[in-house]
């Protein structure tokens, strides 16, 4: 989940911007929670397992 579209309840603003002390607690709180591929879109995620599946494909043939 990400910040981007989240509302705070206590000054009405997004959270992403940040503008009270409840919303940069949440959005620190949001940013520890998130993994390593957290930032990576999912057209590069697609891409990347598209790469990894070329390389398997060219060390099967490689071994054959």
């Amino acid at each position: 989940m990400t910040c981007d579209h989240l509302v705070c309840a206590n000054c009405n603003g997004r959270v992403s911007e940040g503008r009270c002390p409840v919303c940069r607690a949440n959005r620190a709180r949001l940013r520890e929670q998130q993994g390593p591929f957290a930032a990576l879109t999912p057209a590069t995620l697609l891409a990347l397992l598209a790469a990894l599946f070329a390389v398997a494909l060219i060390a099967r043939q490689a071994l054959a």
